[in-house]
């Protein structure tokens, strides 16, 4: 398994237009890609749960991906948050 913390620089927080892209995104990879916030915690795949997280501007996401090509997961997960959050 391989992760990486991020804190959401973005004003409004993880919004529906951001978490749509990182659905998106999460579901070109076999890996299960999840967020964890809070004590809360969602897949990437399941936009309704990335939204039920309630993540504001400064929180500290862990994003955590599991599965045959969790490298390449991680490393385009990364530069998604770098640009998108």
């Amino acid at each position: 398994m391989k992760s990486f913390n991020y804190v959401i620089t973005d004003e409004i927080g993880i919004h529906a237009r951001p978490a749509g892209l990182l659905v998106k995104e999460a579901k070109k990879f076999e890996s299960a890609i999840t967020l964890e916030c809070g004590g809360k915690k969602a897949a990437a795949t399941k936009l309704m749960a990335i939204m039920g997280m309630g993540v504001k501007t400064g929180c500290e996401v862990t994003v955590s991906a599991e599965g045959a090509d969790e490298d390449a997961a991680i490393a385009a997960m990364q530069e998604f948050f770098k640009a998108n959050l």
